[in-house]
């Protein structure tokens, strides 16, 4: 998407009732929520929405809150206070199964994978599709490879021998197939630790076209970062997160790759650094 300003202009924050003032109620929404930790406040006073099919970037450096953040939206940490909103309603998570359950799924770093187990496997990791005979039940394996391979596919992902070990896949081909089986599995809303902070060029590519295929697919993204250059690459919105709150909110069309990164880094220390280095000269 061309971007509407010139480098040198100073990015506009967007307003927080935007969205839901042209009638679009939020897949995930945040309003004013804290997390303290004993006398640790980790989040202070966020509000953020997701909307569907929109691809909602949080960046922050490490220690900014991200992973309380992450860990609020998907069920394994309730906040101190404020409200979290699932499709306009309040909900209150007691476990990620019950996030899982109401559309909310989590990839993490780890992805949650077993390195030895096959593709196919991992997919269905935990809900093994199942046939009976005579009240027995048993893994329907021919099931399992056919939807794993069709899932597979449907978000552009080729792999030649699911029965091949996880393990033995590029870290991107990896989240990729965590993205899929979320999707498969009914996610409705996405979120993403982090997916491209221990991949290269081009393996980060791969993941960031898989979370364009799933944004088209309706899904309403939360890509958690670190990374202003990828996050603008995808990006619908973008939230910046320092210290347990949130500095600054920008539409993509409100503000070019230069000034995320300049707005992240904090544009007086960044400026005082370059000069510090002689890169001004």
């Amino acid at each position: 998407m061309t971007d509407t300003q010139p480098t040198g202009s100073t990015p506009t924050p967007s307003t927080p009732q935007a969205a839901t003032a042209t009638g679009t109620i939020p897949a995930l929404q945040l309003k004013n929520v804290s997390k303290s930790f004993g006398s640790v406040l980790a989040l202070r006073d966020i509000s953020l929405h997701v909307d569907p099919g929109t691809v909602t970037c949080v960046l922050g450096d490490n220690g900014a809150g991200k992973s309380t953040l992450i860990k609020i939206l998907s069920g394994v940490h309730q906040p101190s206070s404020g409200e979290l909103l699932v499709k306009g309603q309040a909900r209150t998570f007691a476990s990620p199964r019950e996030a899982l359950g109401a559309g909310i799924a989590t990839v993490y770093q780890d992805l949650a994978t077993v390195p030895l187990m096959s593709v196919w496997r991992n997919f269905f990791l935990g809900n093994e599709p199942q046939r009976g005979i005579r009240g027995l039940k048993f893994l329907d394996s021919a099931k399992a490879r056919e939807t794993c391979r069709a899932e597979l596919l449907a978000m552009g992902i080729d792999l030649r021998d699911l029965e091949q070990p996880i393990g033995t896949l590029s870290g991107g081909e990896r989240q990729a197939v965590a993205i899929a089986r979320a999707v498969y599995f009914g996610a409705e809303v996405l979120i993403l630790d982090e997916p491209t902070s221990a991949l290269g060029v081009k393996q980060s590519g791969v993941v960031l076209k898989y979370i364009r295929q799933a944004k088209e697919r309706g899904i309403g993204v939360v890509f958690i970062t670190h990374n202003p250059h990828h996050a603008h690459m995808v990006g619908d919105r973008f939230y910046l997160l320092n210290r347990g709150a949130l500095t600054n909110e920008f539409e993509k069309a409100t503000v070019t790759r230069e000034q995320l990164v300049k707005a992240m880094a904090g544009g007086a220390e960044l400026e005082a650094l370059a000069h510090e280095l002689g890169a001004d000269r």
